[in-house]
Parts: structure tokens; sequence; C-alpha cells
């Protein structure tokens, strides 16, 4: 699909990096940036009673002041380069952060996170967006900016309905791409692979006019993401387009996975999709 609509989640103690990249980003594809600054409360202090709700209401005065002033902030440095755009600020507990990004993410095409931001946080927007907004997440990296006009796109396929629902999502940009290499990683002829598997994604990408090309990879004992993060730098890869959470979120938790691998480190921007 296009994307006319970017909502990007920024850490209200480190934002103007994100802040920069994610302006680049949607004036190269004429898009409204969304700006959500996310301030997580401070975690309750111990002491006596009294002297508690004192400190703890001055460490939230401190805290909103703070937050309003990242989100002036944002909303000058925005107006000067031209671009459609809104901003909103949220202060919040730990616990309330996904459902926050979740809901505002709804009224996105896309939500960008950026590399500065605070770990626990930025897992908690990756999570809210993807099971809270039947939105795709696009994930940047320190070393490539993120871009919604790849050249080379590499889409991981494994014929689950996630990658099916990735493959859609990203239609639009690999039709746009100047090649797209679908990667499988150790396949085998299946029921949901056919004899040849890759053969069927290909076909129907080819359809829309995409350039694609199938490669079937044998892992070798790497773990997937690892095949596939190769790939993507052998194929000079601008985005890598992949399902999320084909596992049960508890479980992929608990063992890992590849989502959770490709989402603690991106060779190159992720689009993920669920």
């Amino acid at each position: 699909m296009t994307y006319k609509t970017v909502l990007q989640v920024l850490d209200a103690n480190q934002y103007q990096t994100d802040l920069a990249a994610a302006a680049e980003l949607c004036a190269a594809a004429n898009a409204h940036l969304s700006v959500l600054l996310v301030k997580v409360a401070a975690p309750p202090r111990f002491g006596d009673h009294a002297g508690l709700s004192v400190a703890w209401l001055d460490i939230q005065a401190a805290e909103f002041e703070q937050l309003e002033k990242a989100v002036e902030a944002v909303r000058t440095t925005l107006k000067d380069m031209g671009l459609s755009f809104d901003v909103a600020g949220e202060y919040t507990e730990p616990a309330r952060a996904d459902d926050l990004v979740g809901e505002r993410a709804r009224y996105a095409d896309v939500t960008l996170i950026g590399t500065n931001m605070d770990p626990s946080l930025r897992a908690r927007a990756i999570e809210g967006a993807l099971f809270y907004s039947a939105r795709p997440v696009l994930l940047a990296n320190q070393r490539q900016s993120a871009t919604l006009l790849p050249k080379r796109i590499l889409l991981a396929w494994n014929s689950s309905l996630e990658s099916t629902r990735s493959a859609r999502e990203a239609l639009d940009m690999m039709k746009n791409a100047e090649g797209v290499n679908v990667v499988l990683v150790d396949p085998t002829a299946s029921r949901w692979n056919g004899d040849e598997p890759g053969a069927d994604v290909a076909t129907y990408l080819a359809r829309h006019g995409i350039n694609v090309t199938v490669d079937r990879l044998p892992s070798a004992g790497r773990g997937v993401e690892e095949v596939l993060n190769q790939r993507a730098m052998d194929t000079g890869a601008d985005l890598i387009v992949i399902g999320a959470y084909g596992h049960m979120r508890l479980r992929e938790r608990i063992f890992g996975g590849v989502t959770n691998a490709m989402i603690e480190a991106p060779i190159v921007p992720v689009l993920m999709v669920r």
C-alpha cells in the first residue's frame, strides 16, 4: 500500500536524531509525519510515606515539564521544515506504553521505530504497534536510513499467513523497487510451498510487474535471521520485509525466534507485519 501517514514514536529523553531521520523519510515520500513523544514515569522511591508523597509529586511535575518542552521543541523544529505534521505527548506508566502506541498507530499507515530509545520503551512500542494496531512497523537501524522508497527489497518467505500479509503490505514498494529477492531458508516441498518452493509467490509478484528473484538458501547451522541478514547485505537490500511472530508470543519470548532476533539487531531497516 501507499504510506501517507507515518507515526514516529520518540523517547522524550532523547529524540533529536530519530526526529531528523523521520522528517527526511516523510519529506522523500511526501507523507504526513505524526509524532508521539513518550515520557515513561520514573518508578516511585522508597522512604517515609509523607516524604515520599511530596517527593513523588515533585518528580512527576518535573517529568511533565520535560515532556511539554520536548513537544514544543519538536513542533518548532518541524515548522521550519515545511512538512505536514502533528505532535502529541504522552506521560505513562511502563506497562501502559504498548497500549498507547497501539491505539495511536491505528490511525497511521506505518509506525516508525528509531534507534535512540530506552530499550524497554522501544520493545513496548514495537509490540504495541504489532499487536494492537493491525499496522506494520518499520524498524530503523544505526547503519542505514530507513526509507519508504527502497530500491532493493528482501522478502522473507515461508508460506505462513504472516509472510503472506507482509508481501501484500509491501506490494506497492516492491512494484517501485528495482528488484526483489524472495528468500526461503531450508525450504521443503509441501502443500503450502508447492513442489517448487517460492515459485507461487514469485508468480504472484511478477503479475504485479515486480522484478523478482527467488533465493532458496541453506541455513548450514546458522539462525534464519543470520541467513536473511547476510543475503540482504549481499544483494544491497535497502529493506527486509518479514512477517512477525509466527508462533505464540510467549514462546517467542522464552525461546527467542526470528522475530526477536530481527528486532534486536537489524542489519538493514526492517518492515514487520503481523
